[in-house]
């Protein structure tokens, strides 16, 4: 199936399934997604929420906002109803389940690209406030919020085995190397004309930061979830999450991200003038 119809494909499985509460806020319930998701039963599919309960804790989120107990009706013949457990979700907690969930049923592996850059683009690019900010404003935002999430990946990489700072650079660079098609960081440093001493990160627009984000988020879960353990798959594992952002950039019709360009102002600069300005 070519990758467009896959995209279209989920975008109009999960979406259907959307609800809204009556203040508008949209939520997912457990029971209608276990049936998308292709479980026959429900009891298979508990073991499931229950990975992503334990992951969103790991990711720092209280579980309690993403994953809420409700009780729903459920049809049992004749037009009688009774009462069932069920689950209130967000999208994040969509997003979980399906990375949590069997990767031979064909529905999850599709649908692990779909809502991880769904749930991105939710997070950043659909967020109303972020969408108003101006382009430097944006790559604050994300520059930011990378250097919160670059120090719970070192720590994650740290319990995985990845312990001196030459681990850790080496570490680091297979993750560019899956996201910028082989690509390491001396090579991003030579593309971009940046100095030794410049941090490549800081020379980034906020469509690169973003992709990068995704990769540093997804590799600190993917490194806790699956215990990974020992530096040759640890780095194993941030090629093959930086590979797999890289295919759904391909997928969904975006620019690579060694082939965006390179902001004029750093990072640096702009807080600089930034502070300049408040002094006024």
């Amino acid at each position: 199936m070519p990758d467009k119809n896959i995209a279209d494909q989920h975008h109009a499985t999960f979406e259907s399934i959307r609800h809204l509460d009556a203040d508008g806020n949209e939520y997912w319930l457990a029971r209608q997604l276990a049936d998308v998701l292709d479980y026959s039963q429900y009891r298979h599919f508990q073991p499931v929420l229950e990975r992503a309960r334990e992951a969103c804790q790991n990711s720092g989120q209280p579980a309690e906002d993403h994953i809420e107990d409700v009780l729903t009706m459920v049809d049992i013949g004749s037009g009688a109803k009774r009462q069932v457990e069920d689950c209130r979700l967000s999208r994040y907690a969509c997003y979980l389940i399906v990375q949590n969930g069997d990767p031979s049923k064909p529905v999850i592996a599709n649908g692990q690209t779909y809502f991880a850059m769904q749930t991105r683009r939710q997070e950043l690019a659909d967020d109303e406030k972020f969408a108003r900010l101006s382009e430097d404003d944006k790559r604050l935002a994300i520059r930011n919020e990378m250097a919160r999430h670059n120090k719970h990946l070192a720590a994650a990489a740290k319990e995985a085995g990845v312990e001196t700072s030459l681990d850790y650079a080496i570490f680091q660079d297979h993750g560019y190397k899956g996201l910028y098609g082989d690509l390491g960081n001396k090579e991003i440093h030579a593309r971009k004309g940046l100095k030794k001493s410049q941090k490549i990160l800081d020379h980034m627009g906020s469509t690169e930061l973003a992709a990068n984000l995704f990769r540093a988020t997804q590799t600190e879960e993917k490194l806790k979830r699956d215990k990974v353990s020992g530096k040759q798959r640890a780095n194993q594992t941030h090629f093959e999450v930086g590979k797999k952002v890289r295919q759904t950039i391909k997928e969904i019709g975006g620019t690579m991200p060694e082939a965006l360009p390179t902001p004029e102002a750093s990072i640096k600069q702009i807080e600089s003038a930034k502070k300049k300005l408040a002094k006024k």
